[in-house]
């Protein structure tokens, strides 16, 4: 039986992260790009092989990375691959597994196909357009919740705002974040910052795919493979509680959008 294209874009970031995994809680170079922004040959490495995978797979789509500089190149075409090699740089730096490969397909401004690799926690995540999100295999669905008090929210500490919510343990991923969402973990994802397409292309869908709410920080729709490649945050959460959220940050967003 002929592999379908996110059975073989799957294979491909589990190689790549098998890779990462090899060299993770190794030596390896790192410096930061800059102040704050620290990156490792691993990084560089996974953007390489990826690119060299992913072209194989599809020769016509773009290239969007963290890793590699923009061209306006990928603008002319229909479809873009979109990832982040090592989303989550900082964890892998410090020996944690709050790090993965991401990986998406966009098309016409949507994500039409995802995954992200995990394999410091032994997990795959992959979505398709219109079909459904898994996780290891298994069906993924949202928490079924109508409240935003009590969510589970991913963050290391609250603001006294929000104090009614719940903290879980976050990866610094965000997009192992926003797929915890999808596996019914937590109920809400949002930053109130400008941030790049590769952070979120891949997690967004598989979200989605799951059943959430994704928008950015102001409720917005969110288009990919855009001329600057960045959206103002994400705000994903389960349906019955994303206009609850987008209304409490709504101050905190307005403010943080102005740059």
């Amino acid at each position: 039986m002929t592999k379908s294209l996110l059975q073989r874009v799957g294979e491909v970031a589990a190689e790549v992260g098998a890779m990462a995994r090899w060299r993770w809680q190794g030596d390896y170079k790192r410096w930061e790009k800059v102040p704050g922004h620290p990156v490792c040959e691993v990084d560089l490495e996974a953007d390489a092989l990826l690119r060299e995978r992913l072209s194989a797979l599809d020769p016509d789509a773009g290239w969007l990375s963290e890793e590699t500089a923009d061209s306006a190149e990928r603008l002319l075409g229909t479809r873009t691959w979109v990832v982040d090699p090592i989303d989550g740089t900082r964890d892998f730096i410090r020996g944690r597994t709050g790090w993965a490969v991401s990986v998406a397909l966009v098309e016409g401004g949507r994500v039409v196909l995802g995954v992200l690799d995990a394999p410091a926690r032994g997990q795959q995540w992959r979505a398709e357009a219109g079909k459904g999100a898994w996780l290891n295999g298994k069906r993924l669905r949202v928490h079924d919740r109508d409240e935003l008090p009590g969510s589970r929210v991913p963050a290391d500490t609250l603001p006294r705002t929000d104090a009614d919510l719940i903290g879980v343990p976050r990866p610094n991923s965000i997009a192992l974040r926003t797929a915890m969402l999808a596996a019914g973990e937590v109920d809400l994802v949002a930053t109130l910052r400008w941030g790049s397409e590769w952070d979120i292309a891949a997690a967004v869908l598989i979200a989605q795919e799951a059943g959430a709410m994704v928008t950015d920080a102001l409720g917005r729709p969110i288009r990919f493979n855009s001329t600057r490649a960045e959206a103002f945050g994400v705000l994903a959460s389960v349906p019955g509680i994303h206009q609850a959220a987008v209304q409490r940050l709504w101050g905190r967003a307005m403010k943080a959008s102005a740059r």
